[in-house]
């Protein structure tokens, strides 16, 4: 098993930044991908950024350049920066952890097999 546990939302005004962090805990070697969702109300949860065990990331389109994922691996704790934040980005995130690769459960968000409780994340324009 794996637990996760989220904090770092708030409120911000857009172009603002926030730091969200995922404290990990339990078998997470057998997660190769560690990642942030969200979801939006009235919305699919979808996959915003993967740290893979390599250490390689993925990315949504809709965040490159301004989110920046990362751990602590003494710590077992797992960031995403978010900058320049837009109304847009207003959501719940999620941090959650996968048997497959980020490439693929950012995109089927379905196969993941761990998920936090999420922190939300609001962004007013």
């Amino acid at each position: 098993q794996v637990q996760l546990v989220e904090s770092g939302g708030d409120s911000v005004q857009a172009g603002g930044s926030l730091r969200l962090s995922c404290a990990a805990s339990g078998y997470t070697y057998r997660s190769p991908c560690m990642g942030w969702f969200r979801q939006a109300p009235g919305k699919e949860r979808e996959g915003v950024a993967g740290l893979n065990s390599d250490e390689s990331t993925t990315y949504a389109d809709s965040v490159k350049g301004r989110f920046t994922i990362s751990k602590d691996s003494a710590k077992n704790i797992l960031y995403l920066q978010m900058n320049s934040l837009k109304a847009e980005d207003t959501a719940m995130y999620y941090c959650a952890a996968s048997r497959r690769s980020c490439w693929y459960s950012l995109r089927a968000p379905s196969i993941v097999n761990y998920w936090g409780q999420g922190t939300q994340v609001t962004v007013s324009s």
